[in-house]
């Protein structure tokens, strides 16, 4: 085991991450006692997985998550990233945001200890938290939990299943699927509506059926709020689905209530399934946790040990009482402004 002892330790360098190691350096912690793990330093899953998805987040909003923490040294960035000549208001592919996100990556790496490899298990132990790697392990009194999710699955046998990876590539999607496929979809997500308009519009599927538990739902924005921001349809996605959703129903398209009926029924009939159902945050064991329970308001998993990211958002009401996790750059980097007060004072 190493003898340096970090302040504060990352785990992951995804959005999540990079807000956090941002912050931590905007708190003036001292460069060579923040430890970064990640095994590529990519840009996690947004950057490697998810580059070809449509966003529901406003260019604007990437753009002061890009501006937010001075560590970052946005406004020293190249001008030729495709970002900056876009227009502020419009949505776009994760690929433009991904492209300042690495610069940005790139930047802090050189300032902290980067460490290329994987986190396995943590251990507190004497008021520390051991973190194993492949070979060796390394220590810190901190520890901001930032791993990232991976989608849900159903598993139902006897159908074949499509990765939400491949699905949400229209390349891979097309060369999935096959003229005489009946394609089912699970959900009524942004995910879901784009991977139907994709199959609509980029393969020649022979049907599609989509398996929904609750009608659609669209975001509306007021001048200083947004109804449904976390849940609701917003962008590109939300103009086609007003259409051809709620609208006239596109000829190779059917849409049933998900239950055990129609499931039964339904699924039998189709050749390949795709589940758009949500996602599952990617575990790291820790010894004397069953799992990594956190409290939803402030980030806390234990003393010194701390969540961040889409596997552990932020619970919110909205004003008119509904509660929402919160999941977006943005949204990550409003959390962690008013959680990091509370953890520097958490930690172990």
């Amino acid at each position: 085991m190493s003898n340096i002892s970090f302040h504060w330790a990352v785990i992951g360098a995804g959005p999540a991450g990079i807000a956090a190691v941002g912050k931590l350096l905007d708190q003036r912690i001292e460069p060579k006692k923040i430890l970064w793990i990640d095994p590529e330093f990519k840009v996690g899953d947004f950057g490697t997985k998810w580059r070809n998805v449509s966003s529901n987040t406003r260019i604007e909003l990437f753009t002061k998550f890009f501006e937010e923490c001075l560590s970052f040294e946005y406004k020293s960035s190249p001008d030729t990233f495709g970002i900056k000549k876009s227009d502020a208001s419009k949505t776009c592919f994760l690929s433009l945001a991904t492209e300042p996100l690495q610069w940005i990556t790139d930047h802090l790496k050189h300032k902290i200890h980067a460490v290329y490899d994987k986190a396995t298990h943590l251990k507190l132990y004497n008021r520390h938290w051991q973190i194993s790697l492949k070979d060796k392990i390394l220590q810190a009194k901190n520890v901001i939990v930032a791993t990232g999710a991976e989608p849900k699955s159903l598993n139902f046998p006897n159908v074949e299943e499509l990765s939400l990876y491949t699905a949400l590539n229209p390349d891979k999607l097309k060369s999935a699927c096959h003229q005489d496929d009946v394609v089912a979809v699970f959900g009524a997500s942004h995910s879901a509506i784009i991977i139907i308009k994709s199959l609509l519009e980029n393969t020649s599927v022979k049907k599609i059926i989509n398996f929904y538990l609750s009608p659609l739902r669209y975001a509306v924005y007021f001048d200083d709020w947004i109804l449904f921001d976390d849940t609701g349809l917003k962008g590109t996605t939300a103009e086609w689905a007003r259409e051809n959703i709620d609208g006239k129903l596109p000829a190779k398209l059917e849409r049933v209530i998900s239950n055990e009926e129609n499931i039964r029924t339904h699924l039998s009939l189709c050749h390949k399934v795709i589940y758009a159902t949500g996602f599952q945050k990617r575990l790291i064991p820790v010894e004397g946790m069953q799992s990594l329970e956190y409290n939803d308001r402030s980030g806390i998993i234990a003393p010194g040990l701390f969540g961040l990211g889409i596997a552990f958002p932020e619970a919110k009401l909205d004003r008119y009482g509904t509660l929402e996790y919160r999941v977006g750059l943005w949204k990550f980097m409003e959390y962690i402004n008013h959680a990091m007060p509370i953890w520097l004072k958490y930690g172990a």
